[in-house]
């Protein structure tokens, strides 16, 4: 019997390890002969490169770079299979990195996600994967292809600061120096928003004021992505400002699309393509998955509906253990997931499910399994 433990993480209780651990401690008590396989998942937010990096035996390298305010920082991202790099452009250009009361929306810029994709290609990474989530800028990435040696210049033939203020100024972009190995890498972007470049659903509409922009920041450099777009689309000779999740990331899936050709994925798909999913699928009897809470949402590009549908394909039976269950909870089992069982064994408060997670999760993955084995004897008799 093979069984593969995919979950994703209880957010601030146990990690992926900690949940593979007890799934094969119980399977094994179980099922003493059983074949497990573990393979801890993410949906290609927090956690996705250490659960890649471990899956795929790579390794983590720091480099000197600019926060979204320009100011020095080590940031790291990930090598894997020799020439493989994944980058989480939050390492350097993430919200978290800038106080509130140091948060200027037309200053910061996705430089230092630059200089990480840069640091992958002197590395010899010609398939890069990028994460995009939980920027602190809105700049549609002209720091991040800065840095790659692209330059922006206004009417007069001015060079630019490539920070938003300089948007609406952009006439011509410049790629004499951009860097000859960036065009031939083959980039994917993981991005689960499908919020276009401009407009009501746009990168600064939308996005800008969880970044501190104000209502005339946003007026300004709505303006300013408007002439963004139109220049980009006379270089490259397509608008991308329509495109779903041009405007991810304050306009970063743009930038990455027109200078780069990356293809815009969900994280989740992206996430089991790298980590080989089906392979590992071949040949199971039982694919076990889970999260700390389970509702609607989890449909929506989360571990739980990715993990299921794979399994659905191959006809494996797919089981979740689940921290708890939220309205909409059970809308999972029309994406493959065939049973949820959560860990709570009785009234307890959030607090006490928190403290003692890897003791209640044990038990309910002995539960899981104790009934599957009743299931074996059903069908036998």
């Amino acid at each position: 019997m093979k069984l593969v433990f995919a979950p994703d993480s209880y957010k601030g209780s146990l990690s992926q390890e900690q949940i593979c651990r007890l799934l094969t401690q119980a399977a094994r008590e179980v099922w003493p002969k059983c074949e497990t396989v573990s393979l801890p998942v993410s949906d290609g937010g927090e956690g996705a490169l250490e659960a890649v990096l471990q899956a795929m035996n790579g390794s983590y390298r720091s480099v000197a770079v600019s926060d979204p305010m320009g100011r020095p920082i080590q940031a790291s991202y990930g090598i894997y299979q020799g020439d493989r790099a994944m980058i989480e452009m939050a390492a350097a250009s993430g919200l978290p990195l800038v106080e509130p009361g140091q948060r200027d929306i037309r200053k910061a810029s996705t430089y230092g996600t630059g200089q990480l994709i840069l640091d992958a290609l002197e590395q010899g990474c010609q398939n890069l994967t990028i994460a995009i989530g939980g920027s602190a800028t809105n700049d549609g990435g002209l720091g991040c292809m800065a840095a790659l040696g692209a330059r922006f210049f206004d009417e007069a033939g001015r060079e630019l600061e490539p920070v938003p203020e300089s948007l609406g100024k952009i006439a011509r972009i410049g790629l004499e120096e951009f860097h000859p190995l960036a065009g031939k890498a083959k980039v994917t972007v993981i991005c689960d928003v499908t919020n276009p470049l401009l407009g009501s659903e746009g990168a600064v509409s939308v996005f800008g004021p969880q970044k501190g922009a104000s209502r005339e920041d946003q007026e300004f450099l709505e303006k300013g992505m408007a002439q963004y777009a139109k220049v980009l689309e006379r270089t490259f000779g397509r608008d991308f400002a329509k495109d779903p999740g041009a405007g991810a990331a304050g306009g970063l899936g743009a930038g990455l699309t027109a200078f780069l050709g990356a293809r815009l994925k969900p994280g989740i798909e992206t996430i089991l393509d790298i980590l080989e999913f089906d392979r590992v699928l071949a040949d199971a009897d039982l694919v076990v998955t889970g999260e700390g809470r389970t509702d609607s949402q989890s449909v929506r590009g989360k571990v739980l509906s990715g993990v299921g549908k794979a399994a659905k394909r191959r006809q494996i039976p797919c089981i979740a253990i689940v921290g708890g269950l939220g309205e909409g909870a059970m809308e999972i089992c029309r994406y493959g997931v065939d049973s949820l069982m959560t860990t709570i064994n009785g009234p307890m408060t959030i607090e006490d499910a928190m403290a003692n997670a890897e003791e209640l999760f044990l038990n309910a993955a002995r539960r899981m399994f104790s009934m599957l084995r009743a299931g074996q004897r059903i069908k036998k008799e």
